[in-house]
C-alpha cells in the first residue's frame, strides 16, 4: 500500500511551522528555560533536528532487513543531540530542512515490499513503515506544540 497523501504532505511540510512559531524571538530568548526542569524551545528544536538522522537510518534498515527491533531513543544519550546543542539556530533549521528533504525523497521511492516491512518499537510494538512515519510525525508535532507553548509564554513575558 503506498504512502497516503496526508502522510507525505505532513512529512514534507510539517516542520516548516517552526519558522512561524519562533518568529520574532532571538536565539538567546529561545534558549531560556521557561518551565524549570523542562527543555527550552531551542532544546526542543535541537531534539527534532538530531532525531531525524536516527529516524532516517531506521527506515533504511527496515528497507534492508525484516523483523528488526529498535531500542528506545534517548536524546541525552545521543552524541548528535549533544553536538547539535552547540550549533546555531540558523544551522539547526537549515540542517532540519535538508534532512527532511532527503527523508521525504527517500520515502517516495520505497517499493511496495519495503512499505510492507515491519519493525518492533519498544513501547508501541510491531509497526509498519506507515506507522513508523506516523509515529515520527506525531512525535515531532508533540515537540512543535511544546515549542508553541514555550514561545507563547515567552512572548507574554516580553509584553509585561
Amino acid at each position: 500500500m503506498p504512502l497516503s497523501l496526508s502522510l507525505l504532505g505532513r512529512l514534507k511540510h510539517q516542520h516548516e511551522t517552526l519558522d512561524e512559531l519562533i518568529k520574532g524571538l532571538t536565539p538567546e530568548q529561545l534558549k531560556e528555560h521557561i518551565i524549570p526542569g523542562k527543555w527550552s524551545a531551542f532544546e526542543n528544536i535541537v531534539h527534532l533536528t538530531a532525531y531525524q538522522p536516527t529516524f532516517f537510518q531506521r527506515m533504511r534498515m527496515i528497507e534492508q532487513k525484516e523483523n528488526l527491533a529498535f531500542e528506545r531513543y534517548v536524546a541525552e544519550q545521543d552524541p548528535v543531540f549533544n553536538e547539535c546543542l552547540q550549533h546555531s539556530l540558523k544551522d539547526l533549521l537549515e540542517n532540519m530542512s535538508a534532512q527532511r528533504f532527503l527523508i521525504h525523497k527517500y520515502m517516495l521511492q520505497l517499493s511496495e515490499t519495503a512499505l510492507r516491512r515491519r519493525a518492533l518499537h519498544p513501547k508501541f510494538g510491531n509497526m509498519s513503515v506507515n506507522q513508523w512515519i506516523d509515529f515520527f510525525l506525531l512525535h515531532e508535532a508533540h515537540h512543535l506544540f511544546a515549542i508553541f507553548m514555550l514561545t507563547s509564554e515567552q512572548r507574554k513575558m516580553l509584553e509585561q
